[in-house]
């Protein structure tokens, strides 16, 4: 039993929005499932989503590659030596170690109900509302003050749990994560910062993870070919790319008004197609 086959053309767009969205405060997840039923009437599925999400995660550890290996090193040195744990990159890896505990324990079990009822386009419309007054709350009542030097255990674990929620299509990973840290008083390069490094486990996880389903005919919705991920997945890694040195730069001047404005918008937009019929919830 197979279901539609996917086109090249749907999967290079699928590819560059998800190239788009992915580090943008909106939901690539929630994008792809939106514009997937409304473009091409049905869901390009979790699998495709997670799969092409490894792509802009290669992207996260090519720009942070310097980064992370100092994180990696540090973290290392730190168990050998009691005395070098005192420095923020490896506290940085114990933070983003445990931030990851969250979404790894509910991504485990929920995985049946994050690929079905979660993609349910009533819930997506609404988490994109709701959430966009929760990260306006963020940027209007966060103090903005810390930088990423006073990254502390709780915030790593109060984001980590923030992380989690984006499992639900509509909410937004950097969106849950960077909200979470204006919060917690940390500015908002800080907070973008250690939402990227944050993401990495995750998603890489979760890519690995849905490989095997992304190549089983689901006989429901798009099926992607082996050719057909790979590309999807190289155009998501170089929109990506430019799309994390663009939202860095934007955050350190701008504030998170801008997506507030566009969730709610598409999000109404969503609800009303749904609400006359013109595109199913599921």
């Amino acid at each position: 039993m197979t279901g539609e086959a996917m086109t090249w053309l749907q999967a290079i767009f699928l590819g560059a929005l998800q190239g788009l969205t992915e580090f943008l405060p909106i939901s690539s997840s929630g994008h792809l499932r939106i514009v997937s039923e409304i473009f091409f009437g049905t869901d390009a599925g979790a699998s495709f989503t997670a799969v092409t999400q490894l792509g802009t995660e290669a992207a996260v550890l090519i720009y942070f590659a310097r980064d992370i290996g100092r994180i990696v090193a540090a973290w290392f040195r730190g168990l050998l030596h009691p005395e070098r744990r005192g420095d923020l990159d490896y506290r940085m890896g114990w933070y983003v170690i445990i931030g990851t505990i969250p979404v790894g324990v509910l991504g485990f079990l929920f995985k049946d109900q994050i690929r079905t009822g979660a993609r349910n386009l009533w819930l997506i419309a609404t988490m994109l509302i709701v959430f966009a007054l929760v990260i306006a709350a963020a940027e209007y009542y966060g103090r903005k003050v810390r930088p990423i030097e006073d990254l502390r255990a709780r915030d790593g674990i109060i984001m980590g749990s923030a992380q989690a929620l984006a499992l639900i299509p509509g909410v937004s990973r950097s969106g849950g994560t960077i909200s979470a840290g204006l919060f917690l008083g940390l500015t908002r390069e800080a907070a973008a910062r250690y939402s990227f490094l944050l993401a990495i486990p995750a998603v890489v996880a979760s890519g690995l993870f849905s490989l095997p389903d992304a190549f089983q005919p689901t006989g429901e919705g798009l099926d992607a070919s082996g050719p057909q991920l790979l590309v999807a997945t190289v155009i998501a890694f170089a929109i990506g790319y430019a799309s994390i040195s663009w939202l860095l730069r934007f955050v350190v001047n701008h504030s998170m008004y801008w997506f507030v404005g566009y969730r709610i918008v598409l999000g109404v937009v969503v609800l009303s197609l749904l609400a006359t019929g013109v595109v199913s919830a599921t």
